[in-house]
């Protein structure tokens, strides 16, 4: 077989995928001779890029499937998409050309455009996770606009409306104007803003004087019902029963009494707009008040803003504050920083907005979420995680479900028009007559009879169909939990699932409503474990992001390195739940791995057409012993998901041990028979993490050596560790001869002996240690380029010394060096190092770069002064030995 020299993964990435694919491996069905392992995907939206971030999280659920299959488990990873109905809604308007609208389309018309989008780009996508290497049944794809996924949601609407949890109701919502829907509050994203706090002068009524009022947002005085002072604060409280005129727009306002109200934020007397801000509103319903909305649904003054009409908000903003400043009124602006809301999708501010809308209470659905997890029964890793679910959930509010968007599952409502027509006349402001919940259109309605039905325009938050994920893509409702039959259904099988990947930003959007969701209409959790990853962040620090300019797509990585390389890349470049930070140089060090793999690969199989005779007995020992404790280490790690660990304990053996070290010892004695079974056994420990190449080998160790005798490395038998194998005699012996080459060699290097001219070594140690040092002294000559050991001799005065593992190792320097030029030379590079660690401790100390240099820069900077200060030491220890000689 001729093997390449360069290991190039175009040539093979494509084409093993393609043969996983033709095999089958990736499919899973129900199976009572093994047991289940299930992950379903966290569906990527639609709208969704690909850039590292992205594969990152699929590369670690990839790495557990690849694991428990190995294992014997029957895997189902799950992939499918999400609709993301806000983010693709927008993304298709913006597309559309120019003077045309959504509106000027239709509903029906705009809705084909959208799923002709989302076709296109659902199959980007899959593209991209089989170019990654996923190994997802691809027979199972779901989409949560699929029909049997709709059908869930339907069935779910209609369950909690049945037992009191859905409700509709007029409630200050996050409102966007940019999108036009209202948001729920996980979709909001809060940014610290240098805004103003502006003081207000509000005529009092029938008496001179004013009362001041401090807002952040002026323009929504135009709503304003009344003024609130709190009624145990001494100095205002006085002024509770006083009428004031507001200012604009000449309304009457009262002024009360709330204990809402903190005296000490700006005067102690608050303006209320009910219809505009939350604790406004909830003041306005405990005395009350009218709700005047002054704002449409894109932001701009209504009709109830007087002479402000049409304008912008912000516009309105500067108008009013001009106009105020003109009538005296405006007493004093100051710099306030506060939170200020933004659109997750398209960043507008948001706007709080009196609006009716559909909620579902969570009060009830929370209590045996939270539970579980209390338990045990469902746990975080890490687990600093539980306590930012269980802070959440103890203080869990109502979801706000409905959006004013087209694309995505219209709400199963209904509405008779005769009823409503009624209940209007009737004044019926508060009553349900006219509205009907059904998942399917009824054919009249059945309070009056009538057939002129309507269904509610309203879609839900993309998260309704997504809570419902783990069970509804195994075919719930239609299938039903439950032990009681002979034919196991697929959602009797995988459900719950094991495992579930995701970011820290979703734990509340998604993963606490899928536990609620799995308890309620299951009657058992979704899933054992959660992993919550680290963000990706870049070289800076920053959250990687296209909308920022910093994503690396991954694709051009894997044109580039290769997919293992990516692979490799990410897992290495990530502690535990830890932010990985990520450049381009960063996948140099999957790059170098893949081809040190490959170098490895060849030549064992160059020493294995040699068949040497020299016995390699203690080093093989020695290796199979590292080898099965690395097993143990691996699985253990993962797990504890401790995956960075894992991987670089591969790549820690993989390097150092059986490479820097078996290889080289091998490469004297021809032998590789050892090596070949150590190099299989590495292959499948690292197949999880970067399955292309393993494939490549494995498959050339069966054509060249007709082994090993599976298939493929996907399916062999995953290598658990057998403590009969671990060694500890055979460690301990090689660690000695290790110890001694390494002094030799550090030596050479800090006394700047060159590498052609062979030493002597004169060794004083046991005699149990000189028998072991005798019965290897061919590889440790060849090893450290030795041309003489000598044993408990006289010691030269000329000579380096250097002490590990308690053996005192002598190298005769005279001849080989000029000691007096190697002294100048060690004083002089000393000088340079401790300037260079002076810099370093100094920027250390600054508090200005701590602050703002992230976390890897500042832990780099640590090790290279660690380095340099270990540097300086050798320095110092080598000039001792010079001057004791002169």
């Amino acid at each position: 077989m001729d093997i390449p020299k360069i290991y190039n993964p175009k040539d093979i990435e494509q084409k093993w995928y393609d043969f996983w694919m033709e095999k089958g491996y990736f499919e899973a069905s129900p199976n009572k001779e093994k047991k289940p392992y299930t992950i379903v995907i966290p569906p990527p939206n639609v709208t969704g890029t690909f850039h590292v971030g992205h594969a990152f999280n699929n590369v670690i659920q990839d790495i557990y499937i690849r694991w428990k299959r190995m294992q014997g488990f029957e895997t189902e990873w799950l992939p499918g998409m999400d609709h993301a109905g806000i983010g693709t809604q927008v993304r298709v308007e913006k597309s559309l050309p120019k003077g045309m609208t959504k509106e000027k389309l239709g509903r029906e018309k705009f809705l084909e455009k959208v799923w002709e989008w989302t076709i296109k780009r659902k199959s980007i996508i899959i593209d991209r996770l089989k170019k990654l290497g996923c190994s997802c049944d691809w027979t199972r794809q779901r989409f949560t606009l699929d029909e049997t996924l709709s059908n869930a949601v339907k069935e779910v609407f209609v369950r909690l409306h049945q037992k009191g949890y859905i409700y509709r109701d007029s409630y200050i919502v996050n409102w966007c104007p940019g999108c036009k829907t209202a948001l729920s509050d996980e979709e909001v994203e809060h940014e610290e803003t240098k805004g103003k706090l502006y003081y207000i002068n509000y005529p009092i009524k029938g008496k001179k004087g004013f009362l001041t009022v401090a807002t952040t947002r002026p323009e929504t005085m135009l709503g304003d019902t009344a003024l609130a002072v709190n009624p145990d604060d001494k100095k205002n409280k006085i002024h509770i029963g006083k009428n004031c005129i507001l200012p604009l727009i000449q309304r009457e306002i009262p002024v009360i009494g709330d204990g809402y109200v903190d005296p000490k934020f700006g005067t102690g007397i608050v303006k209320v707009t009910p219809a505009h801000d939350l604790n406004d509103f909830e003041i306005g319903k405990r005395h009350n008040l009218p709700e005047v909305l002054i704002m449409d649904e894109t932001g701009k003054i209504s009709e109830n803003g007087g002479k402000y009409k049409g304008m912008d908000r912000f516009e309105a903003r500067e108008a009013i504050l001009s106009d105020l400043s003109e009538l005296g009124l405006l007493a004093d602006e100051k710099d306030h920083p506060y939170s200020m809301g933004h659109c997750y999708r398209c960043h507008s501010i948001i706007e709080p907005y009196l609006s009716r809308q559909w909620f579902v209470r969570m009060q009830e659905l929370a209590k045996p979420a939270i539970e579980k997890v209390e338990k045990g029964e469902i746990k975080f890793y890490p687990d600093r995680w539980t306590k930012n679910y269980l802070n959440w959930m103890y203080n869990i509010k109502d979801w706000c479900i409905s959006r004013q968007i087209w694309w995505g599952h219209r709400l199963p409502v209904y509405y008779c028009k005769n009823c409503i027509q009624q209940k209007s006349e009737d004044r019926e402001q508060n009553s349900d007559k006219g509205i009907i919940v059904s998942k399917e259109k009824p054919d009249k309605c059945p309070v009056c009879g009538s057939m002129d039905l309507e269904q509610e325009q309203d879609v839900l938050d993309t998260w309704f169909s997504s809570w419902l994920w783990p069970f509804s893509t195994f075919g719930w409702p239609e299938d039903q939990k439950t032990e009681d039959r002979k034919q196991m259904t697929d959602l009797d099988y995988f459900y719950p699932t094991e495992l579930l990947v995701t970011a820290p930003e979703i734990i509340f959007f998604w993963v606490a409503r899928m536990i609620m969701a799995g308890l309620e209409f299951t009657g058992d959790i979704p899933f054992k474990y959660i992993y919550i990853h680290g963000t990706v962040r870049d070289e800076k620090g920053i959250k990687m992001s296209n909308s920022l300019g910093n994503a690396i797509d991954a694709i051009e990585i894997i044109d580039n390195y290769g997919a293992d390389a990516l692979r490799f890349s990410l897992i290495a470049a990530s502690g535990e739940g830890q932010d990985p930070y990520i450049s381009y140089n960063t996948f140099e060090l999957g790059r170098n791995f893949t081809n040190k793999i490959w170098n490895a690969y060849r030549l064992i199989i160059n020493l294995k057409t040699q068949n040497s005779k020299l016995k390699t007995d203690i080093a093989d020992r020695w290796i199979v012993s590292r080898e099965h404790r690395l097993r143990k280490r691996v699985k253990d790690t993962l797990e504890n998901y401790r995956i960075n660990e894992a991987v670089m304990s591969i790549y820690e053996f993989f390097w150092h041990e059986l490479c820097d070290w078996y290889l080289e010892i091998i490469k004297i004695s021809k032998r590789a028979d050892v090596a070949i079974s150590v190099l299989e056994n590495t292959l499948k420990l690292l197949h999880p993490f970067i399955p292309f190449i393993t494939e490549e080998i494995w498959q050339g160790l069966k054509s060249e050596i007709q082994n090993p005798k599976s298939e493929s490395i996907m399916i062999s038998e995953w290598p658990e560790p057998e403590e009969r194998y671990v060694d500890d005699i055979a460690e301990s012996s090689i660690e000695i001869l290790k110890s001694i080459v390494t002094g030799v060699r550090n030596t050479r290097t800090s006394m700047k002996i060159p590498q052609e001219k062979k030493v002597n070594l004169i060794i004083r140690c046991s005699e149990q240690e000189k028998n072991l040092i005798q019965e290897n002294e061919i590889y440790i000559n060849k090893l450290g380029g030795i041309e003489n050991i000598l044993y408990n001799r006289e010691i030269p005065k000329e000579s380096a010394i250097q002490i590990e593992k308690g053996i005192e190792i002598f190298i005769p320097v005279k001849g080989l060096i000029d000691i007096q030029k190697q002294r100048e030379k060690l004083a002089k590079e000393r000088e340079e190092i401790i300037s260079r660690v002076q810099k370093i401790r100094e920027m250390l100390l600054s508090s200005d770069f701590i602050k703002k240099a992230p976390s890897p820069v500042i832990e780099k900077t640590k090790e290279k002064e660690k380095k340099l200060t270990e540097r300086i030491e050798k320095i110092e220890k080598n000039l001792e030995i010079i001057k004791s000689q002169e």
